[in-house]
């Protein structure tokens, strides 16, 4: 009688082709250059990544986007769900470019923008958004478009982006609105430290984000936190040129959604303007900022090192002779070391009506020309542990 049995390195074999088979088969795939996309970097491809995205959102199963090496010249581009899956992966080896014409897409709030998507992911790739035209005409005093983001997203959630790097953005490279569970991985941002509002990452109305292993280097705060950002999580940041890692400005609108439960950890500032920093508005608001972690960060030649701001007030338009209604309490200091670029590198300059409280300052050593730096407060409490220098003035 015959041996009918299959060798068991076969059925294996068997069963992993027929697994990659189906893996396969259960993502649907879309090369923008299959729908009119030039890498040329001068054909409009705007038509070809919106046709790509329409069969994409369309899919019942997971789909996947890809767009190949070369630069891609895009116009604004509103990707927009609902879709009919909830993967859809976007991978980028390639640039998408802006229109180098700044006025093309200089007076729409966003270049790139994902709306009411669910489960979207955007891995690698290189955002160009040519702003250089822009910052000259606004640094020229004459009368400018606003500015375009490099990349939106709005109103979505189970967001992945990983490895991205945008360039030059018009306005703020990435802005996170309204989300929920959006994770950012190994992103780049870099902007000359002169380019006027540039932020790198901006977060607001949002739960639930973690930004990781990113580098940012702008001419404006390299992370910005707005009203109703709750639950962030920022661990291994570098930070400069810019203005530091930012929750505000808060206040500026009566009633605000409050910021809570913000941890930077493992952060390192190189010759920003400020470190990490709370500011608000001088106007009556019922907004709040409590629950705030600031641990292991490193300060090289930072201009202000920790400080809250409740006296913000530009231009002395809308705010003189108003304090801040903006709470803020629970803020942590733990393990923050390195140079101030100015004598006060701790100030505390709280709001006299809402004195910040439950303010802790944990083994913070911070020295200004090889001696220790100064510490300034204004209606601020709270307690301090280990070595702490400058001496609080809490």
């Amino acid at each position: 009688m015959a041996n009918t049995m299959t060798h068991p390195s076969l059925l294996f074999l068997a069963l992993l082709l027929l697994f990659f088979n189906s893996s396969v088969a259960a993502v649907m795939k879309f090369n923008v250059i299959s729908y009119g996309a030039k890498a040329d970097g001068t054909t409009d491809s705007t038509k070809a990544f919106l046709a790509a995205w329409s069969q994409a959102c369309a899919s019942t199963i997971p789909a996947s986007i890809y767009v190949p090496k070369g630069r891609f010249l895009l116009r604004n581009v509103d990707f927009r769900g609902q879709c009919k899956n909830t993967a859809i992966s976007i991978r980028i080896d390639g640039t998408l470019v802006a229109p180098v014409d700044y006025r093309v897409i200089g007076n729409v709030d966003n270049w790139l923008s994902f709306e009411n998507v669910d489960g979207v992911s955007i891995y690698g790739g290189k955002l160009d958004g040519k702003g250089t035209g822009l910052w000259a005409c606004k640094n020229s005093g004459k009368s400018c478009p606003s500015g375009a983001t490099s990349l939106s997203i709005s109103n979505s959630k189970n967001i992945v982006i990983m490895g991205l790097t945008s360039l030059n953005s018009q306005m703020f490279h990435i802005v996170i609105n309204g989300c929920r569970n959006v994770k950012m991985q190994g992103v780049k941002v870099s902007a000359p430290g002169n380019s006027p509002n540039t932020d790198g990452i901006h977060v607001q109305l949002s739960s639930s984000v973690t930004i990781l292993n990113s580098r940012i280097q702008t001419g404006d705060d390299c992370i910005s936190i707005g009203p109703g950002a709750t639950n962030l999580w920022m661990e291994n940041i570098a930070c400069g040129p810019g203005h530091g890692i930012s929750i505000g400005s808060l206040g500026k609108d009566q009633n605000e959604a409050g910021v809570q439960n913000v941890t930077v950890k493992t952060a390192t500032f190189i010759g920003t303007q400020n470190g990490v920093r709370i500011k608000s508005w001088a106007r009556p608001s019922n907004g709040f900022a409590s629950n705030i972690v600031f641990q292991h960060v490193v300060m090289k030649n930072v201009q202000n090192p920790i400080v809250i701001d409740q006296n913000y007030c530009p231009g002395n338009k809308n705010c003189p002779d108003q304090v801040s209604g903006v709470k803020v309490s629970d803020v942590t200091y733990q393990d923050i070391h390195g140079t101030s670029a100015t004598e006060v590198a701790v100030k505390f300059d709280c709001s006299s009506k809402h004195p910040c409280t439950g303010i802790r300052l944990e083994e913070v050593k911070l020295t200004y020309k090889n001696e220790a730096a100064q510490a300034s407060c204004s209606h601020a409490g709270g307690t301090v542990s280990g070595l702490v220098q400058p001496t609080s003035c809490l």
